[in-house]
This record gives C-alpha cells, structure tokens and sequence, in this order.
C-alpha cells in the first residue's frame, strides 16, 4: 500500500538544490518516487508502509535542508503567508543591505585622501556581508560540508573572495599606500570592497521580488480556500445556531438564506433557489436547485431558503477536491523540466571549474591579483541558475492556479506539454456535445400498458434515456412498478423483472440475445423511428417484441462555438459515441463534424481513439459518462466532463468542471499558453547563462553588473509565468 506525503522544504535557493533533494528523498527506503518542487518550497513523495519519515527528515538535513510534513487538512489560506513573510525579511535586509552599500559606494568613488576611508569601508562592508549576506554563508557551509555545492555556494565564494582579498591587501599594504594609489594606483594595487557589498545588496533585492513573485505565483489555493463559508446555520431540535462549518457531520442539517454561502456538499430536502456555482464551473449562469438537488460548499445561495442535509464536510467536499487537485498539478513536473534538472545537477561544480580557470588564465596573462579575482567572481556571480529552477514550476503554478478559477483542473505538469501537440479533438455525444436531458419523443405499440412496463424497468437505472423513459411515464400519470435483478448490458440495453415478468429494453441484437420473437416483425417500425436521427430502442416481455420508442437530445447552445473554436485554431473534430449513426449523424451535421464513429461499445470506443493516433493524430477526447473511461484513458489528453461519474473524472488528464463543451477550448489554449511560457523561460534562463558566463569570464562583467544581471533573470521568468493570470 502506498500512500502520498507532502513536506514543507526550508533551505533551497536554487535548482540544484531541489534536484539534490529529490534524489536523496528517492534512495531512501520505502519511498517509491519523489518530486521536489522548488519554486513552490515543496517536495512530494509516494511511499510505503516501509518508509520512516523521521528517516527522510534526516537524510534530507545531512545535506543541509530541513523538511516538515504539511498537515493535508490544514487551512490553505495560509500559503501565501510563507512567501510575505520571506520578502518582508527580505526587505529589511535589502534596505540595511543597500544603505550601508550606498556608503562604501560613495567612499569608493570619491577616493579622499583620509586615511580612514578604506578601513571605514572595511568595516561597513564587513556588516553587509556577514550580517545581511549571513543567510549564503551558513547555507553555503552546509553545501560544502555535504558535497552538494549550490547556488549559495557560489554567490558565497563570490563575495568573500571580494572582500577577504580587499582586506589582505589592506592590511598588509597599508590604508596610506591603498589610498595615495586608489584604486590603480602605481602600484597596481587596489581594493574592491564595494563589489562585494553591492552583490549581496543586489541579489537579496532579486531574492525580494522573487519571494513577491513567487507568493502572487501560489496564489490560487489560497484563493480558493477563502471560497469557503466562514459559518454554518444548523439546525437541531428545530432550533437555528451559527456554528463552524468545521463542526459539521454527515447527516447534520443547515439552512442557507438568500446571499449566504453553502458550507458543506449535500442534498436540498426542503426550498428551491438558484445557486452560483461559478467557483467550481467558470459558469455565470447560476444553477436551479430544488429538494433532491446536489449543492456544493463555498457556492452561494442567490434567491430562496434551502434546507439541506450533509453528506461531505472538510477534505471531503468538491472544493477540497479540486484544491488537491491544483496542489498535485503544481507539484508535478514536465516532461521539459527534466531537461533544466540535468543541466541543474552539474551546473554549479561546472561553473566553480569555469570560475578557477578563469582565474588561472587571467594571472598567467599578467593581470593583477584584483583583476583576476574580480572576473573569476563575475562569473561566480552570474552563473547562479535560479532562473533554471523558477523557469518550470511558476508556469505550471500560475497556469494550473488560472485554471482553477476558469472551472479547469489540470491534474499534472505533463497536460501542458501534451495538449500542445494534439491536433484532433474527439467529443462523445450524450451529456457533452448534448445536453443529456433527453425527453420522450415518440412510442409504437399495441398494448396499452407498454410505457408503464418499461419505464417500470428503466426507473432502476441512471442513464439519460432511462430518465427520459421515467419522466415520458410520470408526465402522463403512469403508475411504476420497483422493478427487480436489473441489469446493464454493456452497449445494448437493460434487462429485469418487472411484476414477475422478464423484461428487455434495448438494441435489437438484445432482443435476439434474450430470445424475444417479434425482432423483424417490429423492424420497420424501428427504422422509421430511427431514420429521424433520435435514439430509438424495442422493448419485449414474455418472449415477443411489444413495441418501440425513441428519445431525443437537444445539442448544448455552446456546441457550435467550442467546435468552430477549435477548427480555427487548426484542430480538427470528431465525434464518437455508442447513439445510433442516425442520432450521431445528426448532431455531427449541426455542428459541423465531419469524423463520426457511432455505434460502438465502450471498448470500441477507445479503439476509434487508438485509429485516430495510428493515423498520426495527437488526440484529446472530451467525455462523461463510465463508458468514456476507457477512450479517457487512450487518448493522448484525456478531458473528463466534472458532471459526470467520478470513473471517468478518474480516467481523465484535465477534468472540466462544467458539462459546457467550450471548457475543452479554454483548457487547451491555457495549457498551449503554459507550455509557451515555460519555453520562453527555459530558453531565456538556458541562454542567459550560456551568452553571460563567457563575457564574464573575459572580463566584460563587472560582479556588481553581473549580480544585478542574475538577480534579474530570475524575477523576469516568475514574472513572466505572473502573465498566465490574464491568459
């Protein structure tokens, strides 16, 4: 049995430092996998009732990080507070950092000729770099001590290399001979403690905004848990008392007035009302509840009193459902992040060897000591690859978060790659591109009790043309019968007892199956049902055919934009459902599809979707039903309709919350979007260090240039990522 663990991480400030967590987290026993996310200070691991956790705990501190177990009924809303509360400490080292910077700055460039000016900027520079730079020494020690050297270790070398050879040589040159030459001085001899003051300035300021970014980034739990209804109004012993939706139980009763949010899911027993359901469908149209309706928390009651009994309280509920859902879907990686977390994994022992030779080189050229050190720190400085950490996760972060809102849950990183290549879009018919709502539409037969009979049988099942069937028998005051032993035959019907008698409903091959007489009789009569495109099925009892009737579904009013949508952004359709070819044939024609398949089992459905990628298609299929999930599951992106059955939300890659057909467009260009960015960022923070790292190493980059430069690149790809919130 395997479980998911979700940790808090403290102590990673780069890529490197998450690919190196990831892998000591995966050799440890009992853990099967683990994704450690590094923008989002999280790692995830599946284990095993083998795994210790306070073993994990240990392993990850030997390397210098530490990791705490994030409590999966905690209050979300508190988020956001980690990344606020690390740029406000961010902030006020900035400001100390930069004030003190400014100073030794000033008494560099003036240059007077008081002996106290470089021991003042020694002494100033000193506070800077182990008072406000403390953070990369101590997390720099920890690297080292592990073999694990990261970003903080370069950013530490840089600056103490700075300002320990500034202060050899002015304590062994003297503050009169460093003054009388400055800072090229006939000597040759000079101090840059500036340099070193003014990267650790500028790179807690890139640490500032990157904590900022990253908090607006992580937004979208947040967001969400403040959905939820801060009071509950029970009802117990026919009295009314405001409690926490926390203290509600399965089977407790509460009353929602007009304006006041549901606190829990459950069902209406007593009211009816509109309800907005938009924080979980992206619809603005609100939706009719009346007494055996289903109601969601955190959705607002917007006219009449409902009374409604729980059923889901806490973890349980749709929006904790759905925050899970974002939660695994910005955890996960991308396929292209794998990429960026190899290059991660040697890149910082790569650039300390780049940054030696560097050195090497420029001395054995005759360069000063200062100048030697001063390029070798440029390149220390500029290679730190934040960038390459914060490219991947803050996309998918602030992609899967937009989502989110526009009722479209990502359900891992991998969507938005693949979702760029699908070409061919396949709809099922029933309940996605129709409304699911079918009605009576027209009965062949002798006898008189023929729709009591079968809709009798049809009252024990939930499928739309059974519904239809009932609601053709109560709208003419028919009396049903519970029926008995019902049961589904996959793709051809419904069989059981009603009033002793064995009755079938169905395709005409399940009129053969079960041995009726009567099949070629009543053929003609099918046909002509059947030739009107609407869903037509015989019914028997008795051993003979009795009659046949037909059901008809009305397309969505949203169909024909979400088809056209797709055809003008160069993706073809198709549509393949169990309905007749009569049925698909007709809705494929008002809408425009010209690829049908129809008629074909749930097996065959995922068939059709294999033929389609064997021609070369990148498919995405759209459904809702259990029949779906086995073409959910073949498909290349599979689409779960969130009004549907929870197999096929299971089955799916990207469940939309609303049955609107259009929800499939918005989460195909979103994930296009995503995918786009986390692109653009990869080249940007790729070529970014590729193009600076040899200007540095030729002398071109100054480290105070270089420093701002690094800080740069990494608040420009979360806020890049930070555009997705418009998308």
């Amino acid at each position: 049995m395997t479980d998911t663990i979700r940790f808090d991480v403290e102590g990673m400030t780069c890529a490197s430092c998450a690919v190196r967590i990831e892998r000591v987290l995966s050799k440890q026993e009992g853990v099967e996998s683990a994704v450690v996310n590094f923008a989002g200070q999280e790692a995830r691991a599946t284990v095993t009732d083998a795994a210790d956790l306070s073993a994990l705990a240990a392993a990850v501190k030997r390397i210098g990080y530490s990791v705490s177990e994030i409590d999966p009924d905690a209050d979300r809303r508190s988020i956001p507070e980690r990344y606020s509360a690390e740029a406000r400490f961010q902030l006020r080292n900035v400001i100390g950092a930069g004030t003190l910077s400014a100073i030794v700055m000033i008494l560099a460039m003036v240059g007077p000729e008081a002996t106290w000016n470089p021991w003042a900027q020694f002494f100033l520079t000193g506070i800077v770099v182990f008072g406000f730079g403390w953070q990369f020494h101590t997390a720099a020690a920890k690297q080292v001590r592990s073999l694990s050297p990261a970003m903080d270790t370069l950013i530490s070398v840089g600056t103490l290399a700075a300002w320990v050879y500034s202060t050899f040589v002015l304590f062994t040159e003297g503050a009169t001979a460093i003054v009388q030459g400055g800072h090229a001085g006939d000597a040759g001899v000079f101090v840059f403690f500036e340099t070193s003051g003014m990267i650790v300035t500028l790179i807690l300021v890139g640490r500032y905004f990157e904590a900022r970014a990253k908090g607006q980034a992580s937004n979208a739990i947040a967001k969400l848990a403040e959905l939820g209804a801060k009071q509950a109004r029970l009802l117990r012993g026919g009295e009314e008392q405001m409690v926490d939706p926390l203290e509600l139980a399965p089977g407790d009763v509460i009353v929602v007035l007009p304006g006041e949010k549901i606190a829990a899911d459950g069902s209406v027993i007593e009211g009816s009302s509109t309800v907005d359901e938009s924080m979980l469908t992206g619809e603005s149209v609100g939706a009719d509840k009346e007494p055996g309706s289903v109601v969601f928390a955190a959705t607002v009651n917007q006219a009449g009193r409902l009374v409604i009994e729980v059923e889901h309280v806490g973890p349980n509920t749709a929006l904790s459902q759905i925050m899970r859902l974002v939660e695994d879907a910005q955890t996960s990686k991308a396929p292209v992040q794998k990429l960026a977390d190899r290059v991660s994994a040697i890149f910082v022992p790569a650039v300390i060897g780049i940054a030696l030779v560097t050195l090497i080189v420029w001395l054995a050229l005759g360069a000063g000591s200062g100048e030697a050190i001063r390029n070798a720190v440029a390149v220390l400085i500029i290679a730190c690859p934040c960038a390459l950490g914060l490219a991947t996760p803050t996309a998918i972060m602030v992609g899967s978060g937009r989502g989110a809102e526009q009722g479209v849950l990502f359900k891992n990183a991998e969507v938005f790659e693949r979702a760029h290549d699908v070409d061919v879009v396949a709809f099922d018919k029933t309940g996605t591109l129709t409304r699911g709502a079918m009605t009576l539409a027209d009965l062949d037969s002798d006898l008189a009790d023929f729709l009591a009979t079968v809709a009798s049988l049809q009252s024990g099942s939930e499928h739309p043309i059974a519904r239809a069937v009932v609601l053709g028998a109560e709208e003419r005051d028919l009396v049903l019968t519970a029926p008995s032993d019902v049961r589904a035959v996959e793709g051809l019907g419904v069989t059981g007892f009603v009033n002793g008698r064995h009755v079938a409903a169905g395709a005409p091959a399940l009129m053969s199956q079960t041995g009726m007489a009567g099949v070629d009789d009543w053929k003609a009569h099918f046909d002509a049902l059947a030739d009107s495109g609407n869903t037509t099925f015989m019914a028997g009892w008795d051993g003979e055919v009795r009659g046949v009737m037909s059901v008809a579904d009305s397309v969505r009013d949203s169909s024909q934009a979400a088809i056209e949508d797709l055809e003008r952004d160069g993706i073809r359709t198709a549509m393949v459902t169990g309905d007749s070819p009569q049925a698909a044939q007709r809705v494929a024609s008002t809408l425009g599809i010209t690829t049908v398949v129809a008629q074909v089992l749930p097996g065959e459905k995922a068939e059709a979707v294999r033929d389609l990628q064997q021609a070369g298609a990148v498919v995405a299929f759209v459904g809702d039903g259990i029949n779906d999930a086995p073409a959910l599951t073949t498909a290349d992106l599979g689409m779960a309709i969130g009004s549907g059955t929870d197999v096929a939300i299971e089955a799916g890659d990207v469940v939309l919350m609303s049955g609107d057909p259009s929800h499939a467009v918005t989460a195909i260009r979103l994930a296009r979007k995503t995918f786009a960015v986390i692109r653009q960022n990869l080249v940007w923070a790729f070529g970014y260090n590729v193009a600076a790292i040899p200007l540095a190493a030729l002398g071109l980059l100054n480290p105070m240039v270089a420093a701002a430069a690094m800080a740069f690149s990494s608040v420009s790809v979360v806020t890049n990522s930070l555009r997705l919130r418009r998308a």
